[in-house]
């Protein structure tokens, strides 16, 4: 069966970025919509200081919210060793550590060096293990850094290699300010694939310059089948100058639809989660 998944990120990596706070019970009625729609993985929380994204300062209250679906996995991010114990006390179902493939975001957006960022988050990711969540790993800027311009293919390969080595079940690459060309993603995934099977990977483009569709489809044909996105295209990045917002989910399957690709999920329900999602952005509840 020609199946693709696809993973649901808006109710975190979408909603960080938007400018107003919006209400617990708005967020968990998102969540507990997207989880009729048939995903097998939500991302709905972030264990990182308030002050620095205080739109998932009520994560933990989301997670003890929401009403969950049988076969479904929530997924909070947890960037240290306290991310993560909050994240196993409200409840979550498997992680997600972060590095990047360039130098400058790395230091915008964690403050620390690659190799600094690499040291804490294995730390976090055994200490995940233990307690038996399972870990994802994000890679960022995987074509191109608003700092530092084009990023180095064999960088990316390195930084997915050392997750995959602290034990990420899956490793989810990002065009993170949303410039990637098929090409660039092509020669990207071509270094990556040297040390990474293509099951063990994930494709997350933005749609900055309305060429995500076009990624995937080049990711595709080198053999990854999960790809991240946000419902009703929330999101971007606060620490990315230019990140516009994630590609789509109800864009993105309709157009695997029409592909060929399966990708189980409901188009109605997804529909009325990217209604809500836009009432969310206008601030009408």
């Amino acid at each position: 069966m020609n199946a693709v998944e696809i993973f649901e990120v808006g109710p975190r990596d979408g909603l960080q970025n938007e400018p107003g706070l919006i209400p617990v019970a708005q967020k968990v009625a998102l969540i507990d919509c997207l989880s009729r729609a048939g995903f097998r993985r939500i991302e709905v929380a972030s264990f990182v200081s308030p002050k620095w994204v205080p739109q998932m300062a009520s994560s933990g209250e989301v997670l003890r919210q929401i009403r969950r679906a049988d076969g479904v996995r929530y997924a909070a991010l947890a960037p240290n060793l306290r991310g993560l114990r909050d994240a196993i006390a409200a409840g979550a179902d498997e992680v997600a550590i972060f590095a990047s493939a360039s130098e400058g975001f790395s230091r915008a957006n964690l403050n620390c060096s690659i190799a600094d960022s690499l040291v804490r988050f294995a730390d976090v990711a055994q200490a995940a293990q233990a307690a038996g969540l399972p870990v994802r790993g994000y890679v960022s800027c995987v074509t191109e850094c608003p700092f530092d311009g084009p990023t180095p293919p064999q960088a990316v390969a390195q930084v997915a290699a050392r997750l995959r080595a602290m034990g990420c079940y899956e490793i989810s690459l990002g065009d993170t300010i949303g410039r990637a060309t098929p090409e660039a993603v092509t020669a990207m995934l071509r270094a990556v694939l040297d040390e990474i099977g293509a099951a063990e990977l994930a494709g997350h483009f933005h749609d900055t310059q309305g060429r995500a569709l076009e990624n995937v489809a080049a990711a595709l044909e080198l053999g990854l089948r999960v790809f991240d996105a946000a419902v009703g295209g929330l999101g971007g990045c606060p620490y990315a100058p230019g990140a516009a917002g994630n590609l789509a989910t109800e864009r993105l399957a309709a157009w695997l639809a029409a592909q060929g690709w399966q990708t189980g999920l409901d188009a109605q329900v997804v529909a009325q989660a990217a209604d809500l999602a836009q009432k969310m952005r206008e601030g009408k509840g």
